[in-house]
């Protein structure tokens, strides 16, 4: 979705095309008219007439009209804002869209004639004004509605899915399982399943179907990691809820938004009480502990900086992605170009990336030389790795190697700045506050880069700088990281 000053930055752009555009437009249909049309209504009208007609004997200078965009164009964000159509576009109806777009160029052009009309002033032109104001209309109604129809296309294909887990008692969870199949589009949120907080606790079955048991709440950290989930819901019931607090800490630490029901306000009959605040879409009575920045403005703005600069060094090192494939089947030819690499990402989620192959064996040597692993925890590390190939120790030095992941930044499942993605076989070997490494989207290069990188040895040290990052995260943080990364790769610090 498209975050709210963003949203206005869009429509300012779209309200600057519509002036632009009118003045254009007024001035082709005065260069047209005015020659044969002005002169014989210049000899058959009043002059105490002219006034009235749609455009004066002459189009002012651009610059005389310019005014009237800043008024007019801000008086129409105010009222887009006011009818309520920077909400999400989903939750929008056709005729919000359509009255917002025709109401606020409106209310934008009835300002600019009270101030020609407080000032007694002739320069403007009222057939430049009228095209603004309608093409504004136009332009602000199509954009909107072309945008919700994208978002439904995805939402429909599930992209905006939120997959969701379920703790608590039997009764509560029952209840909240059947809400959620009522009241919930299989669209919008998917339960993964659920987890018990007694021992004996009945299976769940909803509409006849059983929801699946994912194990215990003691099992909730690796859970979390294991299944990708997005929201935890939790019926925290009228007593015995010691296990809450520690469902909230694991959520915090991994940065999992986390719904806490009070059971008892949805399970006791009410005849004449009523709940007054309640969360949309779902309605339900609940707390809500949301990480930081979650679908923040600067988040959106990371991915638009992602996408953009992933596009252009894509573009930009093209014949070096060529010879480089060129140079691995010319020295290697029993290599493939690509080496897969199967990694975990944000919330756990499992994908595929790809870097150049530099080793002439994968893992299979891996337990032949555990002994020589230079680094202490879960990741592997030898320096002078005898699997490296001698063209793959120069791909290395200048991380070459690590281009085509450039790939995966525009997919989605990586960014340019962020903590290095985990294997799986090394997850297994994590702590739990290494696990919170997983709470964003993992990068290309981080701090650990460009802090020691191959100097680092101690695993734990190269979790803290992740974390590091993670609690002072801002745009100018990344910007720093990559320029100071593109230095380390011209001295050729890699292995």
């Amino acid at each position: 979705m498209i975050p709210r000053r963003l949203f206005w930055a869009l429509d300012l752009a779209i309200l600057f095309a519509a002036f632009s555009f009118a003045y254009l437009g007024a001035r082709r249909i005065y260069n047209l008219a005015a020659p044969t049309l002005g002169p014989t209504l210049g000899t058959l009208v009043p002059a105490s007439w002219r006034a009235a007609l749609p455009y004066p004997w002459y189009l002012p200078p651009v610059t005389e009209l310019l005014w009237t965009f800043p008024l007019l164009a801000g008086t129409a964000l105010v009222a887009l804002s006011v009818l309520g159509n920077y909400r999400p576009l989903l939750q929008q109806s056709t005729t919000r869209i359509l009255a917002g777009a025709l109401v606020a160029p409106l209310s934008g052009l009835g300002l600019v004639a009270l101030v020609l009309l407080a000032f007694r002033s002739t320069d403007s032109n009222r057939l430049f004004l009228a095209t603004f104001a309608t093409t504004s209309s136009v332009a602000l109604a199509s954009s909107r509605l072309l945008l919700r129809a994208y978002f439904r296309r995805r939402q429909a294909a599930g992209y905006y899915a939120k997959s969701v887990l379920l703790i608590g008692e039997h009764e509560g969870l029952s209840w909240l399982a059947r809400y959620l199949a009522d009241n919930a589009s299989p669209t919008e949120y998917r339960v993964l399943g659920y987890l018990r907080v007694q021992p004996d606790q009945p299976e769940l079955v909803v509409n006849g179907s059983t929801v699946p048991c994912l194990g215990s709440v003691d099992d909730l950290e690796t859970v979390l990691i294991s299944k990708p989930t997005h929201q935890v819901f939790v019926m925290h019931p009228p007593s015995s809820g010691d296990w809450v607090g520690r469902v909230i800490r694991a959520c915090d630490y991994l940065g999992v938004l986390l719904w806490v029901i009070p059971e008892a306000l949805v399970t006791t009959e009410r005849h004449s009480l009523r709940l007054l605040y309640h969360n949309e879409p779902l309605h339900l009575p609940a707390v809500i502990l949301q990480p930081p920045r979650f679908n923040s403005e600067d988040l959106f703005l990371k991915r638009v900086f992602d996408i953009v600069v992933a596009s252009f060094l894509l573009i930009l090192l093209s014949p070096v992605f060529l010879l480089t494939a060129l140079l691995i089947k010319i020295t290697t030819p029993h290599l493939p170009v690509f080496y897969p690499w199967n990694v975990v990402g944000q919330n756990g989620v499992r994908f595929r990336s790809w870097k150049f192959t530099t080793m002439t064996a994968g893992d299979e040597m891996k337990e032949k030389l555990a002994d020589l692993n230079e680094m202490t925890g879960p990741v592997f590390k030898i320096k002078n790795d005898p699997r490296v190939t001698p063209l793959g120790k120069w791909l290395r030095k200048f991380d070459i190697n690590e281009l085509p992941q450039l790939v995966s930044v525009l997919q989605g499942h990586m960014s340019l700045v962020g903590p290095r993605p985990a294997g799986p076989h090394e997850l297994e070997r994590y702590e739990f506050w290494h696990k919170r490494k997983l709470s964003i989207r993992p990068g290309i290069t981080c701090l650990w880069q460009v802090r020691g990188r191959n100097t680092i040895s101690n695993f734990d040290d190269w979790v803290r700088m992740d974390l590091e990052y993670i609690d002072n995260w801002s745009l100018w943080l990344d910007l720093k990281i990559l320029l100071r990364t593109v230095l380390v790769v011209l001295r050729g610090t890699g292995s």
